[in-house]
């Protein structure tokens, strides 16, 4: 099983906080590095000192870290124009020496849009737009050389496009689409990406999702064994009980809560969930939600104690 560290800047955190956090990832031996995309905080935190930018931030951390993957959980399609998207992917890729994963999603925070003025259609526009988002932005990356790409959509038109830049990986970076949406989104996913994400959700109702998705693949003919199955859980470990709930109290969070609805206890106790949901919905990837982003010695106690058994 990768594990892959996930941090929510919005809640409250510089650049500098991230780079610290990204680096001890790095140090510590994870997969990756992600962040989340988000303009406004969520719940009491107050989100000082504001919001930072998750493309400005990856490319940031491209050229100031060395092995890691980077990427977003997920990027809304409401925040960006999916050509000018596909150009700043591009470039952060050519920057990390093809290390960013690209997570994109519709868009579903209302209160951030209209807290800086980003229009917010309704629900099915936003997924309209989210399914040209990915055709515009694949298109404009797996385009050849020397070749003009076009895409005419209800939403966003492209006519004659050079297609660049293209980013280190070819054909692409992989691509990550998530969600619990029971048809269409299975159906994106089949047609786009290479890894799906169901975050914050019980095993029981990940492995439903993931059936889902397997399903819309082999409607298209195309094999559901290369599609990479992860989850998202906020993580809090302990050596014992009263370390846990030191955590756990330092991200305004119950102990108990968190054991029915993330991950958290001791590395024995963590070890032994993962593993019950590595049989229940053969996940291969987690992306561990670490939310206190001055405890670095909490990174290091997982990849030292959970992340070997597993």
């Amino acid at each position: 099983m990768e594990f892959r560290i996930f941090t929510e800047p919005q809640q409250g955190a510089t650049y500098s906080d991230l780079l610290k956090v990204a680096r001890a990832t790095e140090d510590a031996g994870y997969d990756g590095f992600f962040r989340s995309d988000h303009y406004l905080r969520m719940g009491s935190a107050d989100g000082l000192p504001g919001p930072t930018d998750a493309w400005t931030t990856l490319a940031g951390l491209a050229v100031q870290t060395s092995r890691v993957r980077l990427g977003t959980l997920m990027t809304a399609a409401t925040f960006r124009l999916p050509g000018p998207l596909a150009i700043t992917v591009a470039q952060v890729d050519q920057m990390s020496g093809g290390r960013v994963e690209f997570g994109i999603g519709s868009g579903w925070f209302e209160a951030e849009h209209t807290a800086y003025g980003i229009p917010y259609p309704a629900l099915g526009d936003r997924f309209d737009m989210y399914t040209e988002q990915l055709e515009v932005i694949t298109g404009l990356w797996t385009t050849p050389l020397k070749e003009k790409f076009s895409y005419t959509g209800k939403h966003y038109q492209v006519t004659d496009s050079p297609a660049l830049p293209k980013p280190a990986q070819r054909p692409r970076p992989p691509v990550i689409i998530g969600g619990r949406g029971a048809k269409r989104t299975p159906a994106l996913a089949a047609r786009f990406a290479d890894e799906f994400n169901v975050a914050f959700a019980e095993a029981p109702v990940a492995s439903e999702q993931f059936e889902r998705v397997d399903a819309a693949c082999r409607a298209i003919g195309r094999d559901p064994a290369g599609m990479i199955r992860s989850i998202a859980q906020a993580v809090c470990v302990g050596w014992d009980d009263a370390q846990v709930a030191r955590r756990a109290a330092a991200i305004g969070r119950d102990v108990g809560e968190l054991k029915s609805n993330g991950l958290a206890g001791t590395p024995a106790e963590v070890v032994d969930r993962l593993g019950q949901w590595r049989e229940q919905t053969g996940v291969s990837r987690i992306y561990l939600q670490v939310l206190d982003l001055h405890d670095l010695d909490h990174l290091e106690l997982i990849a030292a104690e959970v992340a070997p058994q597993l």
